[in-house]
């Protein structure tokens, strides 16, 4: 029923043991998305706990993946402000919880965001900090972030995808020396 305000208020023993939060997203900034911890509710004893509540938000990073560039933009696109959100805490580096994030897709459905944007190659597998590297849950968790990954480069979408032939070529050709030499020169002829 406690409300988490920063990464260092939560126990050691939720961490260890993996529990999933729950809360309602705010920003999404460089660092992580920005979270508003949402406690289990209990009638009578949350009307009376709000009132000494610190407001603060807590910074949850996408645990095992690495962003690319437009992986921001398109988790801007898909998250909503004040969207809930669940997190699987996985571990905590500092101010900030390693975590999976998970978003309820339809009354039934739920998608984990890490897996989403490998999936639509928005960013690597990295290793899962936070985790130790020889258990069970660290290999299993890699496992599906790397499947997610295949799966973007099969279908050679977002940072997987490769240029056509004849986007190759225009690149070659425009990153040639004497086009280059010879671009210089008209844009000086044009300024004289």
């Amino acid at each position: 029923t406690t409300k988490f305000t920063s990464a260092m208020d939560i126990p050691a023993g939720f961490v260890e043991k993996n529990v999933k939060l729950r809360g309602r997203l705010h920003q999404i900034t460089e660092k992580g998305l920005q979270v508003e911890h949402i406690p289990i509710t209990i009638p009578f004893l949350t009307t009376i706990q709000r009132r000494w509540q610190s407001e603060g938000f807590l910074l949850v990073r996408l645990a095992g993946v690495e962003l690319a560039p437009g992986g921001m933009a398109w988790l801007q696109q898909e998250l909503k402000p004040r969207q809930m959100i669940w997190f699987q805490l996985l571990g905590r580096e500092d101010s900030a919880l390693e975590c999976l994030v998970l978003v309820n897709k339809g009354r039934f459905l739920s998608v984990c965001l890490n897996e989403e944007i490998l999936r639509e190659g928005l960013g690597r597998a990295v290793g899962v900090e936070g985790l130790h590297h020889h258990s069970h849950l660290y290999w299993k968790l890699h496992k599906r972030l790397l499947r997610a990954e295949l799966k973007a480069l099969k279908k050679s979408k977002g940072i997987w995808r490769e240029e056509s032939y004849p986007e190759r070529i225009r690149n070659s050709i425009s990153n040639n020396r004497f086009v280059q030499t010879l671009k210089q020169f008209a844009n000086w002829l044009r300024g004289s």
